[in-house]
């Protein structure tokens, strides 16, 4: 069983369901509301830690309801929180979430107490850094954690899982690429950071060659219902996706990635049986509506892990 230990965010959900998504200046009717758990950090948790992974979460809420309800819902699924701090001074993080009849959705986030987590918060999670098999961060807490966080992994031999999402505003910090084993965009992030459109397999090699250049040897492009292309040292490959009918397509892509790092060894060397089984666990998640409650325990995702 992995040890995974997830640098992220926790945002509370408000999904609103519609028939289309709204033109500018156009008023729709949402037909039903729900809440839920969320936030891509702790998407990624609850999916490491359904699929079989011993789980530690680093991250911030506010002093607030919202707050709470996160912390209930990491112990729900048994992962540690001993390292999300409390802000006093801002509110946990929230997103809204418009999904229409197609599955697609749109996502409005307010970054609350996940943008003030800092550098000090990371390194007091040392004593279980370094115990850790891998560690995951995103873009939904600041940069200069992620870059803190990884130094500390690195020094001791633990495997670094960058997914690069949402795509940043601003330049990625030259520092954190290079101390990343792993980068996992979806297409769109990877062009953003490369500059290089995918395609066809032959952008997604010359896209691997450019994370190459930037530090990062080890790449998954995402690619929707199209599959997932990998690149390491050894070998390249697209591996195709499970064809299922999307209902919400929220927590797929956090689905795909904890699913993942459950599964993967430090070394790679499963890389294409551990993307099979992320695979299928996404593709359970996004026949269900919700980000948290959408995703699969281990016992599903081994039921119908052979039948595509």
């Amino acid at each position: 069983m992995s040890k995974v230990i997830v640098l992220g965010s926790l945002n509370v959900d408000t999904i609103l369901r519609i028939k289309q998504f709204p033109s500018p200046g156009e008023t729709v009717q949402a037909y039903e509301k729900t809440s839920a758990a969320g936030g891509k950090g702790a998407n990624q948790a609850v999916a490491a830690a359904r699929a079989g992974a011993e789980t530690n979460f680093i991250g911030q809420i506010g002093n607030d309801g919202a707050g709470k309800f996160m912390l209930k819902s990491l112990e729900a699924d048994n992962i540690d929180g001993s390292y999300v701090s409390t802000s006093q001074s801002v509110g946990t993080g929230t997103a809204n979430i418009m999904l229409n009849e197609n599955g697609q959705n749109c996502i409005l986030v307010y970054g609350g107490a996940n943008q003030t987590l800092t550098v000090n918060d990371v390194k007091k999670a040392e004593p279980v850094i370094k115990d850790s098999d891998f560690i995951v961060a995103q873009f939904e807490t600041p940069q200069n954690t992620a870059v803190a966080a990884f130094k500390i992994a690195k020094s001791y031999g633990v495997t670094t899982v960058l997914n690069p999402a949402p795509a940043p505003n601003e330049p990625i910090d030259p520092d954190l690429l290079r101390l990343t084993d792993l980068i996992i965009p979806n297409e769109l992030e990877s062009a953003s950071i490369t500059g290089i459109e995918i395609t066809d397999e032959g952008s997604m090699i010359t896209t691997a060659n450019k994370f190459i250049t930037m530090g990062i040897n080890n790449l998954i492009i995402t690619i929707g219902d199209k599959g997932a292309f990998y690149s390491t040292k050894k070998n390249h490959d697209l591996v195709p996706a499970f064809k299922v009918r999307a209902v919400d397509t929220t927590a797929a892509g956090d689905t795909f990635i904890g699913a993942l790092v459950s599964q993967l060894k430090p070394d790679f060397s499963n890389i294409q049986s551990a993307i099979n089984f992320a695979q299928h666990a996404s593709s359970l998640t996004v026949q269900h509506l919700g980000a948290q409650p959408s995703i699969p325990h281990l016992d599903d995702i081994l039921k119908t892990e052979n039948v595509k």
